[in-house]
């Protein structure tokens, strides 16, 4: 497991965090010289966290600190896809490769991809050269060596569930499950909550999905290592007042504030500027690049979590688990200002 020590000192959050040196060192504590090689599996369109944490992962991609591969969509909302083409193209990665779920699209008047669509430009040609989700994990996944590679998933698990029952195809002669067995590292999953199981609401969104089944299915069929971020760890920690100074052409603001207007549960709240928004799927991203730094978080003690049908968790520990789940330290406000500096980055020139 990859580990980062983190820079010293945190500048005092202004408006702004851009300008403030927030990084991690390069130096990993790996005897390996490469940066963790990520691909990266959303919901993006809904919950403003997952636009965040993708601005966060191309900022550690430019830093050198990760090999981004790909970003998969759960999500097959009508404009998710010109909206994601549109957010690599900004952060100079239109040719990056983008996976989506063989399902049927719908639109959701909510969602935050539209405005993306309409105000940033984009290549058509890259909308059109999306491919379907598992078979870009397999191909992926043939080509890289054993082990190597962390997938990090921030939406319900579908996919998951969907290549690790695939079949051998021209990409490699495995099956699903044994070719994610032999070239995946681990997994760094946000879902669940722990230690309790369930939110206020019931199961945690990205294990209920309204797909019975599905976590039940994935928890049980994984066996390389997992790290888990659960809902309490996101929820503690919040922001996006602070983009309200952000330029205004960027995918962060459009995203943030649509989502600020329109989403079910902010809106009511909404008074003409972005609101702070809990940041579930950042803190997943920070784990896949930085590993256990003991500035943001702690790991529990092994385990194994299980789910049932309707995604309801259930915590074991046991020595020999491969699951370990993180705990948030009372650092929140340097957690903070460590997300909104990263999802305030800019593109490299």
């Amino acid at each position: 497991m990859r580990e980062w020590i983190l820079a010293a000192t945190l500048c005092a959050i202004g408006v702004i965090v851009s300008a403030c040196a927030v990084s991690p060192r390069t130096a990993p504590l790996t005897d390996s010289p490469d940066p963790p090689i990520i691909i990266f599996e959303t919901d993006f369109g809904g919950d403003a966290d997952d636009l965040g944490a993708i601005a966060m992962l191309h900022k550690f991609a430019d830093e050198g600190v990760i090999d981004l591969q790909a970003i998969i969509l759960w999500s097959n909302e009508q404009y998710a896809v010109p909206a994601l083409a549109a957010v690599n193209q900004y952060y100079g990665r239109a040719e990056m490769s983008v996976g989506v779920r063989e399902t049927a699209p719908w639109r959701t008047d909510w969602n935050h991809t539209k405005i993306i669509a309409d105000e940033m430009p984009y290549n058509p040609a890259h909308v059109e050269a999306v491919e379907p989700a598992v078979a870009l994990y397999r191909k992926l996944l043939a080509a890289a060596d054993d082990q190597s590679v962390t997938i990090v998933t921030v939406g319900p698990l579908a996919n998951i569930q969907n290549l690790l029952q695939s079949p051998a195809d021209s990409h490699s002669p495995l099956s699903g499950q044994d070719l994610v067995d032999q070239k995946v590292e681990r997994f760094v999953i946000m879902g669940g909550q722990f230690p309790e199981g369930r939110t206020t609401n019931g199961a945690e969104w990205n294990f209920d999905g309204n797909m019975p089944g599905v976590t039940q299915y994935v928890l049980s069929n994984i066996l390389r290592p997992i790290v888990f971020s659960g809902f309490e760890v996101g929820d503690a920690l919040r922001v996006g007042r602070e983009l309200n100074d952000h330029p205004k052409d960027t995918p962060i603001y459009l995203g943030y504030k649509y989502f600020s207007e329109h989403a079910p549960w902010m809106k009511t709240d909404y008074k003409g500027e972005i609101l702070d928004n809990a940041s579930f799927d950042q803190t997943a991203v920070m784990y896949a690049a930085l590993g256990n730094g003991d500035a943001f978080w702690t790991l529990s003690q092994p385990g194994t979590l299980t789910a049932d049908a309707d995604g309801y968790a259930t915590w074991s520990e046991h020595p020999d688990g491969k699951h370990r789940y993180m705990i948030l330290t009372d650092r929140t406000d340097h957690t903070e200002a460590y997300i909104l500096e990263g999802m305030t980055h800019l593109p490299t020139e």
